[in-house]
């Protein structure tokens, strides 16, 4: 059964079920973006499709697809699409990221949102269930197929946005590159000033020229160990 999680006062409704739960790489993922001039965008993996809704809370102008493997995270995402009113500004389809060529034309989007399972198969434990063993590690669909398909389907000049794990920062920046998009944008996610990165934020460009702006890191805790007033801010707290 899903039960709902409103992030801010008058903010966007989103529900969530067991295996698919509002995550703080979502949130920041979605506040990462910059959807400035664009009117199409695609969430490769959208899960609940918070991260959608996110963005077209905060831009008027766009148009949202998701792409959902699994039929319940879709469902879900659905669902949240509906209780914000999002109806007709947004889609979800069920299928499959590695049969992208069969769902959606070439360079019909000027931004792609992705979080991509982040452990190569055979690290770490694997959960039991399929699902969410899915949402963990690529067992269906690589990092490569999320970069392949995000080159495919971003025209010349759009943006594509990505939260991963910072140990594996060289492999995506490997795989956008080989998709035809250009790392252009650098963030690290840090939980204290003191913490060593947790995760990365990266913006790329297709057919970008090699130049890599690096911001400064986004730091989760302040000081006295509570949120850092960039958090409060993103969360409108």
């Amino acid at each position: 059964m899903a039960d709902a999680e409103i992030l801010w006062p008058g903010g966007p409704v989103l529900y969530q079920a067991e295996h698919f739960r509002l995550g703080t790489d979502c949130v920041l993922l979605a506040n990462f973006v910059n959807t400035a001039g664009a009117k199409r965008g695609m969430d490769l993996g959208c899960a609940s499709g918070a991260a959608m809704v996110l963005l077209l809370e905060r831009s008027p102008a766009l148009f949202m697809s998701g792409l959902e493997l699994v039929a319940d995270a879709a469902r879900l995402a659905r669902e949240n699409m509906a209780a914000n009113g999002f109806e007709e500004r947004g889609e979800i389809i069920t299928g499959d990221v590695r049969e992208i060529r069969a769902l959606f034309p070439a360079g019909g989007f000027d931004l792609v949102v992705c979080n991509p399972p982040y452990f190569a198969p055979g690290s770490g434990a694997r959960p039991k269930d399929a699902d969410r063993a899915a949402a963990r590690g690529e067992t269906q669909g690589s990092l490569s197929d999320f970069c392949a398909a995000a080159g495919y389907l971003l025209r010349t000049g759009g943006r594509a946005f990505f939260v991963y794990r910072p140990e594996r920062l060289c492999a995506l920046f490997a795989c956008l590159t080989a998709a035809g998009i250009e790392p252009k944008r650098l963030r690290l996610v840090c939980k204290n000033a003191a913490a060593a990165p947790s995760l990365v934020l990266v913006e790329g460009r297709r057919g970008g020229k090699p130049s890599l702006a690096v911001e400064p890191a986004l730091v989760l805790q302040g000081p006295d160990g509570g949120e850092s007033e960039e958090l409060r801010r993103i969360y409108r707290r």
